[in-house]
């Protein structure tokens, strides 16, 4: 990630300079730096007029020759001024525009690749291969005559692994690699389409690090919102490494997204044919969608607005299921329960996402005495890779507080409502993680972010380390010796024991601010 945030600001601080450098070059190769023309300038005329024809027959020659659409298209504008361009236009994309009969690829970012395929779209799973078949009588403007008659005969082959982490070569290397292939003529008999669809066909992995809730939202379900949301659910969705639990997990969000049945590509041996195939998922940051780059400028609000269109069904069966019970239960026990409902109703609700293992908070007992005391309604979560989504949403979108100590289960902070308060408990070691995954987004997403970075006495660690070590007062320089460092000395084996004292602070300004923003009022502001 570090990489990825340095690379991405050295490229565009390269593009401003470069637009810079070039402030007094000819524009469109008319452009003069004087206004008016001297006697000595007026012989260049017709050199700027061959520089101009020899311009405009390098925007066109991309159309008559075979090349690759990314290629074409970079050279048509040239390399610096395709930047320029993309900058000026924060929504165009390399392939904003595709010819019948072709595959355009967009490979600029650093994240994830996309291609687009539109025409005679087939799938072979055999082969992993994805096929698009030009027929003899189809214009020959884009990819230029072929040099030989032979049916099918290939005019593109791209390769992709549709998967949103390219620079992570762990978890690319888990995720099927297509071939998009372009031929000549038709596919004939053997390859006779099994299932005609007349919407275009999505592909996406949920290989990588699926199985890791974070990266399952981040690195899979907001990139498909993000790709496919202005289909408006006419979209296929074919699924590499496929998962049954995944389908089980996120169905209810991916019927959000699409109208359709989801496509096993490995498991389906039938051939699925398309007018179009979009292969790979745009992704803009940590979990957070960018409007300046999505039609309709969606934001992650958007995002958010799904899930509780996707889960919202569901929980209202489980508060039906919930007064059925209810009705057969004794009267006296019923009515305990409800006056205890009304009651806590009444109260600010603080959540705590709890863990087992590592970076547990230890004295959670204590926290959870000194919640109530201070007249939260406290309830604990315990997510597991199966818990059902739509429970945990429910329990969060009615909270006012969540409390939790960084790591993957934080991702459920997206079930909350934007305006409520996010307290991340930040171990020694974990501030840029922290920060970079849930303090930036989560306060993107609305939320009044609280950190609280815990002292080297609240570290487990303290018990294992001098109190000089660097470990204790110095993570960034442990930090610096590698990943495997990092998770093994922060990650894996350190808990947490909260002064309470100290994080009382943190649960009074979260409590009155609740209280204020029930009234209508928001007095103090977050941090």
């Amino acid at each position: 990630m570090v990489k990825y945030h340095k690379y991405h600001d050295y490229w565009r601080k390269g593009e401003v300079y470069g637009a810079i450098q070039d402030e007094e070059s000819p524009r469109h190769g008319l452009f003069c730096r004087n206004s008016s023309y001297s006697k000595r300038a007026r012989p260049k005329l017709l050199y700027f007029m061959f520089i101009t024809f020899l311009y405009c027959c390098l925007i066109l020659a991309p159309h008559y020759l075979t090349f690759s659409s990314t290629f074409s298209l970079l050279y048509s504008f040239g390399v610096d001024d395709a930047r320029l361009f993309l900058e000026a236009d924060a929504n165009a994309s390399l392939c904003s525009f595709v010819h019948n009969g072709t595959i355009c690829c967009d490979r600029h970012s650093v994240r994830s690749d996309i291609c687009i395929m539109k025409g005679d779209v087939r799938i072979d799973a055999n082969t992993s291969s994805v096929f698009l078949y030009r027929g003899n009588n189809l214009s020959d403007y884009v990819l230029g005559p072929s040099d030989s008659d032979d049916d099918n005969e290939v005019l593109q082959h791209e390769k992709i692994s549709p998967y949103t982490r390219k620079w992570e070569p762990y978890a690319m290397g888990t995720v099927t690699q297509l071939n998009l292939v372009v031929k000549k003529g038709n596919p004939g008999s053997s390859r006779h389409c099994d299932v005609q669809h007349n919407v275009p066909a999505m592909f996406f992995s949920t290989s990588g690090y699926t199985g890791n809730l974070y990266h399952e939202f981040n690195d899979g379900i907001i990139p498909l919102f993000i790709t496919t949301q202005h289909l408006n659910k006419q979209v296929v969705f074919v699924i590499l490494d496929y998962h049954k639990w995944w389908i089980m997990k996120y169905g209810d969000i991916v019927a959000e997204l699409s109208d359709y049945p989801v496509v096993d590509f490995s498991g389906d041996n039938r051939t699925h044919c398309f007018p179009e195939a979009i292969v790979g998922l745009r992704i803009h940051d940590e979990l957070t969608v960018d409007p300046s780059l999505m039609k309709g400028n969606k934001t992650i609000r958007d995002f958010r607005n799904l899930l509780d269109r996707a889960y919202w069904p569901r929980i209202r069966g489980l508060i039906q299921d919930e007064e059925r019970q209810a009705q057969l239960s004794p009267l006296p026990a019923a009515s305990v329960d409800i006056l205890k409902e009304k009651r806590d109703l009444e109260k600010p609700k603080l959540v705590i996402v709890s863990r087992n293992g590592s970076r547990e908070i230890l004295n959670q007992d204590s926290l959870v005495n000194l919640a109530e005391e201070i007249g939260f309604s406290v309830e604990i979560v315990r997510p597991v890779r199966t818990s059902e989504l739509a429970r945990i949403y429910r329990v969060l979108n009615a909270s006012d507080v969540l409390v939790g100590v960084h790591g993957a289960a934080l991702t459920h902070y997206l079930f909350m409502k934007p305006g409520s308060v996010f307290i991340q408990i930040i171990p020694l070691g974990t501030d840029w993680a922290s920060d970079t995954y849930f303090g930036e987004s989560s306060f993107k997403f609305g939320l009044k972010y609280v950190a609280y970075k815990i002292l080297p006495s609240e570290s487990s660690l303290s018990d294992s380390y001098e109190k000089n070590d660097p470990v204790l007062l110095d993570p960034d320089t442990v930090n610096q010796r590698g990943w495997e460092v990092t998770k093994e000395v922060y990650l894996d084996n350190q808990n947490v024991r909260l002064n309470l004292r100290r994080f009382e602070k943190r649960l009074l300004r979260a409590y009155y601010y609740t209280i204020a923003k029930k009234k209508g009022h928001f007095p103090i502001q977050s941090q």
